[in-house]
């Protein structure tokens, strides 16, 4: 029952990633922080293969989540942007900031070095940085079908999945200054109406740029799992602190890219109010 109620939780989990990966200026690599399972996520990764019973159901209720929050999260996260721009906005700045105790105890009982509060302004900086250059973004990329297509979206998966692992950089937030980002969720939108319509043609033109974008995906997140691995080994502090910087600056990159309208008393008394409740839940699941 115990492995049961983990691997659900560990679905939640999976879906509070997904829906952040969803979302421009949110984080799926600090939602993993925030939750406790960043690093047990990239040592899953890196040593699947040597390591496959041990990390496959682990693995396995991440990916069930993440597909559904991609899948549901593309129309209904959008539409509660659309309709609830600010309190929807700061549940998720709740819930980077209920993961923040954690990330803090690494570094808490360490002793600090000016090195370490230099990498973490850096890599504050790039956040912040990143969220006014993709404000600028108005390019959409064409995404006809062809073999030169599918090489760049493979590689535009590559990176993706690489700023998705990245704590405190919104991997979609970078497709949408590639110019990728509105272009991949309508055809993921596209490819489910397909399936409701039991439309073939459409489905192989859909999956024809699905499945490339998807394989470099899944070879950015191995080979990016490596290095922050590697890195996490060789400088542990040094990573630690640099995520402090990137989860910092990520409720700034979030409000920068988010277009609130008006705000009356009651939104911003919800938005207060889910604020809270999404520091807490993302407290609660944290390990």
């Amino acid at each position: 029952m115990s492995k049961l109620l983990d691997f659900l939780r560990n679905v939640i989990k999976g879906i509070v990633v997904g829906i952040a990966n969803v979302v421009p200026g949110v984080s799926g690599g600090t939602m993993m922080v925030s939750m406790g399972i960043y690093d047990r996520l990239i040592s899953a990764v890196s040593h699947f293969f040597s390591k496959m019973k041990e990390h496959f159901f682990f693995l396995l209720a991440l990916l069930i989540g993440m597909a559904i929050a991609i899948l549901g999260g593309s129309v209904v996260i959008t539409w509660l942007f659309d309709r609830f721009p600010f309190p929807t906005t700061m549940a998720f700045i709740g819930l980077i900031l209920g993961g923040f105790p954690l990330i803090w105890k690494k570094v808490r009982s360490e002793k600090k070095h000016f090195g370490h509060f230099l990498i973490c302004a850096i890599f504050f900086a790039l956040v912040v940085g990143l969220s006014f250059v993709s404000g600028t973004s108005g390019y959409t990329a064409d995404l006809t079908p062809t073999v030169s297509t599918m090489l760049v979206l493979f590689l535009v998966g590559i990176v993706a999945a690489g700023t998705m692992v990245v704590p405190g950089v919104s991997g979609s937030m970078v497709l949408l200054i590639m110019g990728y980002y509105n272009p991949i969720l309508k055809t993921i939108r596209d490819f489910m109406a397909a399936v409701k319509a039991h439309d073939t043609e459409a489905l192989v033109s859909d999956l024809k740029i699905l499945i490339p974008f998807g394989i470099g995906v899944l070879v950015g997140i191995v080979l990016f799992a490596k290095l922050i691995e590697w890195i996490f080994k060789r400088f542990p502090q040094y990573a630690y602190w640099a995520i402090i910087g990137l989860i910092a600056a990520s409720p700034i990159g979030i409000i920068r890219l988010s277009s609130f309208g008006t705000i009356t008393v009651a939104s911003a008394l919800v938005g207060a109010g889910l604020l809270a409740v999404g520091a807490f839940a993302a407290y609660q699941l944290s390990d």
